[in-house]
């Protein structure tokens, strides 16, 4: 019977089975599947940098037999995981500890022992890597939108824990991708005026004097807004005929994007554009008649403020444009425009009552009244022009139109013969009878 020394790697029911009575070449095929063994829990230990830790500081693992004996193939596990292994030494740098750095560690190694390879177990560390300060948060005072023109700060807020009091924080500023301030001790930004160029999105960052980690903050959004300027209005071209296309083209040189433009014609709405990167804004219309002369105007308007352009006036093929009357001037306005309706009135009548004359010479005007001929006082109707002569004169003669009626004497009218006379032409002229004063009848052969 082959019998096998004591090992300590085996456990005792096994070694009683081995030294049995059995087989001698199952017996080898035994022992060859547990040497080398697994030694007891406790037999390798695990040392780690005292507690607490805090991030930054540099975390080590080193596995270590009883009496320092040397270790070969050593292993470095982590919550149970393979982490990595040493052929050679018994020491790990994890490099600077973070919070994930937290967790159970513990490491195994071969020893030697009479000619036997043993391997050990250390037992589980649990390793705790404490915050040395919260990642930092920016703050803007007084808001994160505000005008242009206002001072702006921004504070990088964090903590140091109190366990670290003598440990300073640096810290560095960035607007975008560009760096505004680094590694200073102030936890403050300040512009002193904000201009609408400092809008964007600003980040800080904090860091140990040390440098072995960093925490950046959240970004923040810092929006700077400029009142929009006095839009200026342009009309291309001015001068238009109808059926021809106009465009209305309205630019405020500043203002803070978005921009809402508004185009008027003497007043009244006519529609509205958007510009949402700013600057210009267009409006194009196809002329249709002589009412879209006028006066053109344009509004600008964006969060902050409303500006209205000067007035530009459009007119189509040299027809003036008036401008809308007001109250101040509509009195000024109405008597020039009421005169010259009385005088294409008055040129009217004038022209329709002008008198119509009979072909052949006019009568004589002033013939003096005949001796011993008697004058009478009448008004005149359409029965007197029927019979006799009518001379209707004004007491103002000046500028005053006469009218006069000859008829034919009565033969019935017994007058004293009168010397033979040159022949009269009786023809009669027309006219409009005006009111006058009293007339004096002359009755007349």
């Amino acid at each position: 019977m082959l019998s096998l020394p004591a090992s300590p790697c085996l456990p005792s029911p096994l070694s009683s089975i081995l030294h049995a009575k059995l087989d001698p070449m199952l017996l080898w095929t035994v022992a060859l599947l547990f040497v080398p063994c697994v030694g007891k829990t406790g037999q390798l230990s695990l040392q780690v940098p005292p507690n607490p830790m805090f991030e930054g500081d540099n975390l080590t693992l080193k596995c270590q037999g009883r009496n320092n004996i040397l270790l070969s193939q050593v292993k470095f596990y982590k919550n149970g995981k393979f982490l990595h292994l040493s052929e050679d030494s018994q020491t790990l740098s994890m490099g600077i500890a973070t919070v994930n750095s937290s967790g159970h560690y513990h490491c195994t190694g071969n020893m030697t022992h009479n000619r036997h390879v043993i391997t050990g177990i250390s037992k589980t560390v649990m390793v705790q890597v404490q915050e040395l300060f919260p990642p930092p948060v920016l703050r803007a005072t007084p808001s994160n939108k505000l005008l242009e023109g206002i001072p702006l700060t921004l504070k990088c807020q964090t903590k140091l824990h109190h366990r670290r009091p003598a440990q300073r924080l640096r810290f560095s500023f960035h607007k975008d991708s560009r760096p505004l301030q680094t590694r200073v001790l102030h936890p403050e930004l300040h512009i002193r005026a904000a201009k609408e160029g400092d809008s964007g999105l600003y980040w800080c960052e904090a860091a140990p004097e040390s440098g072995q980690m960093r925490k950046r903050s959240p970004q923040l959004e810092i929006r700077v807004t400029a009142p929009v300027s006095q839009p200026l209005l342009t009309l291309r071209p001015t001068g238009l005929a109808v059926g021809d296309v106009a465009e209305l083209l309205c630019e405020a040189q500043s203002g803070s994007p978005p921009v809402l433009y508004s185009f008027y014609l003497n007043g009244k709405k006519l529609g509205n554009r958007v510009a949402p990167c700013g600057r210009a804004a267009s409006l194009l219309f196809r002329v249709m008649s002589e009412r879209d002369a006028g006066n053109y105007s344009c509004e600008a308007e964006n969060s902050v403020s409303k500006e209205t352009s000067k007035p530009g006036a459009l007119s189509l093929d040299g027809l003036p444009v008036l401008s809308a009357p007001t109250s101040s001037n509509g009195l000024v306005l109405w008597l020039p425009a009421s005169l010259l309706g009385l005088m294409v009135i008055a040129a009217a009548l004038l022209g329709y009552f002008r008198p119509w004359r009979k072909t052949g010479p006019l009568p004589p005007q002033d013939l003096p009244p005949e001796a011993g001929g008697e004058q009478h006082l009448l008004n005149i109707n359409c029965k007197d022009l029927q019979q006799d002569r009518v001379h209707c004169q004004n007491e103002n003669d000046d500028g005053i139109i006469y009218s006069e009626v000859y008829t034919t004497p009565n033969e019935n009218d017994a007058k004293p013969a009168k010397p033979a006379q040159k022949k009269k032409d009786v023809s009669v002229i027309y006219a409009e009878v005006r009111t006058c004063s009293p007339m004096r009848f002359q009755p007349r052969d």
